[in-house]
């Protein structure tokens, strides 16, 4: 059997889980970068009867699939892909299974880009480095208002952590309840409020057709002056252009995003050269403890396979 490892771009996979525990007769092939267009992954992917997919990374269409004719399983990394396909896979009989995630990597991160916006940690480091001394003054995240836009698993982690900086916390979504606020001591408030009342306003929702451009010119205007927004979700969930604008209008006093409209970022992007604008590239779960959940789970999920018991099913 001919095993594929897709996008493995810190080239780690083969140490964060014991792959001997396989058959001997298991082939296995790394691909450390993105392999390219359709025609490119019907090629490389031809000979394999398994995949082994990062989540969010390669999408796995119903276009591959019907190019990919020696498919069985695919393995993705969460048990959630909104890349896979997964009626098309129920319909070629190709078995989906998925791995667990600690859960705590993103809300982390959400916390340090607050803090590095805060700080001007960026900023701060460049001018130390360029023989300068201190630019840019500071604000205390204690005493502040964050605003979650979704407070489910991560917004309720981001809320808490908020909550331990001593940030005033309050949110909003279209399916927020009274009760799912004060279990966590948020305020519920509408949207509006969130966006005028936010110092910091970070994402926390799943990408959806309500979702999509989500926040745009309108919210962004009635964002304070000096507030700065978070997005560690989904990039589609804010209109780019209309972020662009606000930010090198000095309309909002800064952004950080971990996700985009296409990933990776093209080299072209006009959100490469805004400098009130932090990027990171898409590192939210990108951690070792995290990897080593994904990528043992997934071999044992192979085995499993193999064994004519699949575990984690999405199909």
């Amino acid at each position: 059997m001919n095993i594929a490892i897709l996008d493995d771009y810190h080239n780690v996979s083969e140490r964060m889980a014991d792959w001997s525990t396989l058959p001997s007769s298991v082939r296995l092939t790394v691909f450390n970068a993105p392999i390219g267009d359709l025609d490119a992954l019907a090629e490389a992917l031809a000979d394999f009867e398994v995949l082994c997919v990062m989540r969010e990374r390669t999408p796995i269409t119903a276009e591959l699939m019907q190019r990919l004719p020696k498919l069985e399983l695919i393995v993705t990394t969460g048990k959630r892909n909104n890349a896979i396909d997964l009626e098309a896979a129920r319909a070629r009989r190709i078995t989906v299974c998925g791995t667990d995630s600690p859960g705590h990597a993103t809300s982390e991160l959400t916390m340090g880009l607050m803090l590095a916006l805060s700080r001007r940690i960026i900023s701060e480091n460049q001018t130390l480095s360029q023989g300068g001394w201190q630019n840019y003054l500071g604000r205390d995240l204690s005493g502040a208002t964050l605003g979650l836009l979704g407070l489910g698993r991560l917004g309720g982690q981001v809320a808490r952590l908020g909550q331990a900086f001593g940030m005033r916390t309050i949110a909003w979504s279209e399916n927020l309840t009274e009760a799912r606020a004060a279990e966590l001591n948020v305020t519920r408030v509408e949207k509006d409020e969130l966006f005028s009342q936010g110092d910091f306003i970070s994402i926390h929702l799943k990408l959806s057709a309500r979702t999509t451009a989500l926040v745009g010119a309108e919210e962004l205007r009635l964002m304070k002056r000096d507030a700065c927004l978070i997005n560690t979700s989904r990039g589609p969930i804010i209109d780019s252009r209309a972020l662009a604008d606000a930010l090198t209008s000095r309309r909002i006093g800064g952004a950080a995003l971990d996700v985009f409209d296409v990933e990776p970022l093209p080299a072209d992007n006009i959100l490469r050269d805004i400098p009130n604008l932090i990027l990171t590239p898409h590192i939210g779960y990108v951690t070792r403890e995290t990897y080593q959940v994904f990528y043992s789970q997934t071999v044992e999920a192979i085995a499993a396979y193999l064994d004519g018991k699949p575990i984690r099913l999405l199909t």
